[in-house]
């Protein structure tokens, strides 16, 4: 008999359920007998679920944002602690800045570096993302994360060949653009609105990570490209705590091109669009 979300979360917890309510296809909420409230999520991909465990308790290492409890994974089920339901405030927002700058501080091996126990092969939401170390940013961004996007959407058709070159242009002048040379960041690695969560206090925790080693200035662009609540409070907690290298505003669109990379290749020529318009923003 096919696993269910209730017997998953009672395997990883050690308490029956109570009862579950189905959030969406890939996402239930199940209430413990003991009273505890868990997260059972499936993923479709072998693996995706151990990849995401693991990048969770890396970030709950750090000791830095708050992120769900990670009761348990298997290649299929991911069982995680719930967080409660609240709402961005501007004192929450200015606080969560300043743990997001503690989270990067903590740092990693390597660019590109998988989180210890997590797999080479990894993924960004649905799409596939591989954990390979770089020694460089600029080259390992344009090697492992703008290029071989950009060929898969080329194959697809999404991307025509000449629109193809202005992006691979970017990676050729990325040494020049990149800015001063930094550490490789603790990254959360898909940083957009939806895997911030508000509990009822107004702090900020982390959900659904990609993480790898980074640059930090990724994680903000993510937060900037699909908007954030009080995202100029976030920015101010981060630069008292951290302050980014001059010229990070005009790098946002080139931290952008993966993630929107990643969403032509999952969604259309629509993304493809604000793709083009962050490479030749890099380029005038």
């Amino acid at each position: 008999m096919p696993a269910t979300p209730s017997a998953v979360a009672a395997r990883f917890t050690g308490s029956p359920a109570a009862g579950e309510r189905r959030l969406s296809r890939s996402l239930t909420e199940v209430t413990l007998a003991d009273g505890r409230v868990v997260m059972v999520k499936y993923a479709d991909d072998p693996g995706a679920a151990r990849a995401e465990a693991a990048g969770l308790r890396w970030l709950a290492a750090a000791d830095a944002v708050r992120v769900p409890t990670v009761h348990g994974a298997d290649d299929n089920w991911l069982v995680t602690g719930r967080v409660a339901d609240g709402r961005a405030t501007a004192e929450g927002a200015e606080r969560f800045g300043r743990e997001l700058a503690a989270l990067h501080a903590a740092g990693a091996p390597a660019f590109g570096a998988p989180p210890p126990d997590g797999p080479t092969e990894a993924y960004i939401g649905l799409a596939p993302m591989r954990n390979v170390p770089g020694e460089n940013w600029p080259d390992w961004f344009a090697e492992q994360r703008v290029l071989p996007y950009v060929r898969r959407a080329v194959d697809a058709g999404t991307l025509r060949a000449d629109e193809a070159a202005t992006i691979e242009r970017v990676c050729a002048l990325l040494p020049g653009l990149a800015g001063p040379a930094e550490p490789p960041a603790r990254l959360h690695g898909d940083l957009w609105n939806g895997n911030v969560l508000w509990d009822g206090d107004g702090t900020a925790w982390l959900i659904d990570p990609a993480a790898h080693g980074g640059h930090r200035e990724s994680d903000l662009a993510m937060l900037d490209l699909f908007g954030a609540p009080h995202l100029d409070r976030i920015l101010a907690g981060y630069q008292r705590a951290a302050p980014l290298a001059d010229g990070w505003r005009e790098r946002v669109p080139l931290h952008q091109l993966f993630p929107l990379l990643v969403h032509t290749v999952l969604f259309g020529r629509g993304y493809a669009e604000q793709t083009l318009a962050a490479a030749r923003s890099q380029l005038t």
